[in-house]
């Protein structure tokens, strides 16, 4: 069922809905009175000081249809303060990027006291999320009406009732009108031209905006690698020494490119606010537990874990586990490669009409292994890194995508490396096989491993990415639920991926060419001589990735100096705080001594 604004009733005394939660259809009353008074009780008295009520139709009535589905918002003061809480960094009068507060509210461009658009919806929406994930059991030993559901101090309420079944699903409303702007300026017309990012992040928030607008990067990065590719590709130079030139600029090209977006990331972070905002104060995510106590840093009250029983866990668990997943995925690619052998000798004994059929009967089967291994091993890595127990969803996100992404890497690209390194067939290496950005991963794979090889491969992945934009686009307003909002600065994890990805494709390259047939009649007599040049080689090239990282800087001239200066002004204000709070002691002692002396 989508719920969208304009589909609420919102008129009168009702709030403006930013959130719906969906309750299990027998839940019982009592548990849904606790619920709301949780989620409507004061902020000291352990609630989310939130506003709450059912889904009404037109006549103001809950129905049969409807009566499990709540709405929440908040009054605009309490989206203020909490803006402040979470830490939102928006643009002062001074131009300048500062964290919100409530109190300095008028210093701040854009805000006025009848002004509803300062904070976009995907940032009250998050805040919204933030304070109903915030809900953490006091003095409660289970939720009411449900004893099997247990808690215990700083259990996560909003987690224990979706793990028992108690709430179905948190969502974000869509806003139809904000919706068929974004929809008529992003996708509705096929036309070759930028994506609003700026509105694609109002919208949805920086996570989504961070991957369209790297999808689009990539994508023009990629133009430079398919034009120069294909002369290679038409004209099938099969003299090695001229896919040195091309491998040559591919790795520079992978270095460069991934320099540059850090660069632009920086400056749309910034002129967003996450690039400055503190992170890692943030509270703890739904899912991680423990001793409920007094944190050192904040100040605040939460579930306290010690990190080294998390360590162990990575290190005794997750880690061995990882290993033995791929190795078991090595044996099954071995097993396909053995059955893909017997079938060829099998039809170039026969000849027959149903050996030729069968000659697709491996990689059908492998195909099918591989997506079953996929989903299983995707399930035991959430399932792992939700008992690693992390502290930041961040740090969850971090430790889940590695996981994956070691395995799906190891799945695309280990038959590739197996067939060039160790079958030595280039002809057979030309033939090609989170989601999105996996998929980007994986295309950059493509195009940077094994470039001297097949070239046509960048081609193939802008011919991609140009439908790859629209397709997404119409996913994520159309298909999918809107995600909540997701403050980030980066595109984190994935972009050591890449850099590592980057720094592969050298030794894979220089390896690929090492081998070719007219680079080893080079030296008919001295393979050693031929592997000390190839080393060499390879030692030069990625020298010269690592001086291009350096010498391009992660962030622009202006950006650095514009966080010189916050970090300035920050120092400046701590001194000023500490003097006047020395004053203050030296004003009291001088108080308590003047009392001493006056009998």
């Amino acid at each position: 069922m989508k719920v969208t604004l304009s589909a609420l009733d919102t008129h009168e005394s009702s709030f403006t809905p930013l959130v719906v939660i969906e309750l299990a259809q027998d839940v019982k009353e009592e548990t849904k009175e606790w619920l709301k008074n949780r989620i409507i009780s004061r902020k000291k008295d352990g609630g989310a000081q939130l506003l709450f009520r059912p889904l009404l139709n037109k006549y103001e009535k809950e129905t049969l249809e409807n009566q499990n589905l709540y709405l929440v918002g908040a009054s605009r003061i309490r989206l203020l303060l909490g803006a402040e809480a979470v830490g939102l960094v928006k643009e002062c009068s001074d131009n300048t990027m500062r964290a919100f507060m409530y109190g300095t509210r008028h210093n701040f461009k854009g805000f006025d006291d009848d002004n509803d658009d300062f904070l976009t919806m995907a940032e009250r929406q998050f805040i919204i999320k933030h304070e109903l994930e915030s809900l953490r059991a006091r003095d409660e030993k289970m939720i009411p009406g449900y004893p099997q559901a247990k808690l215990y101090p700083g259990k996560s309420l909003l987690r224990r009732l979706l793990t028992s079944g108690i709430v179905i699903q948190v969502f974000p409303l869509h806003d139809n009108e904000a919706l068929k702007k974004l929809e008529d300026t992003w996708y509705t017309r096929f036309t070759l031209k930028y994506q609003p990012i700026d509105s694609i992040r109002g919208y949805f928030g920086e996570t989504i905006a961070l991957y369209f607008g790297f999808l689009e990067y990539f994508t023009f990065a990629l133009i430079p690698v398919a034009v120069l590719g294909l002369p290679y590709y038409l004209f099938v130079w099969e003299n090695y020494d001229k896919y040195v030139v091309f491998a040559s600029f591919n790795l520079i090209w992978s270095t460069v490119i991934l320099e540059v977006w850090k660069r632009g990331c920086a400056s749309m972070t910034y002129r967003w606010g996450t690039l400055v905002m503190k992170r890692q104060f943030e509270e703890p995510r739904p899912g991680y537990h423990g001793v409920l106590g007094i944190n050192a840093v904040t100040g605040r009250e939460e579930p306290l874990y010690p990190s080294y029983k998390r360590q162990l866990r990575i290190y005794l668990v997750s880690l061995p586990f990882v290993c033995l997943c791929l190795y078991f995925s090595l044996f099954v690619m071995m097993i396909y490669f053995d059955m893909e052998a017997w079938a060829l000798d099998l039809h170039e004994n026969s000849r027959s009409e149903w050996t030729s059929i069968l000659l697709y009967v491996p990689s059908i089967i492998y195909a099918i292994v591989i997506e079953i291994m996929n989903r299983l091993y995707r399930y035991a890595a959430e399932f792992l890194t939700s008992w690693e127990n992390h502290r930041l969803e961040s740090a969850y996100q971090n430790h889940l995508i590695l996981k994956v992404l070691v395995f799906n890497f190891l799945n695309c690209f280990a038959s590739l490396f197996y067939v060039a390194f160790v079958l030595r067939d280039m002809k057979l290496l030309r033939q090609g096989t989170f989601d999105d950005y996996l998929e980007l991963f994986l295309q950059f794979g493509y195009v940077s491993l094994f470039s001297c090889v097949y070239p046509l491969a960048a081609a193939f992945a802008v011919l991609n990415n140009l439908t790859e934009v629209n397709s997404d686009a119409l996913k994520m307003c159309r298909v999918f639920k809107r995600p909540f909002s997701e403050p980030s600065a980066s595109i984190g994890v994935w972009q050591l991926a890449f850099e590592t990805m980057s720094v592969i494709s050298v030794v894979t390259n220089c390896a690929l060419i090492g081998m070719s047939p007219q680079v080893n009649a080079l030296f008919p007599e001295s393979k050693a001589d031929l592997i000390l040049i190839v080393v060499a080689v390879e030692h030069a090239l990625l020298a010269l990735k690592f001086i291009l990282a350096f010498a391009i800087p992660d962030k622009p001239r202006h950006i650095q100096m514009k966080l010189a200066r916050l970090e300035f002004e920050s120092l400046e204000a701590l001194k000023q705080q500490q003097m006047k709070h020395v004053a203050e002691n030296l004003k009291e002692d001088w108080r308590e001594g003047g009392k001493e002396e006056a009998p």
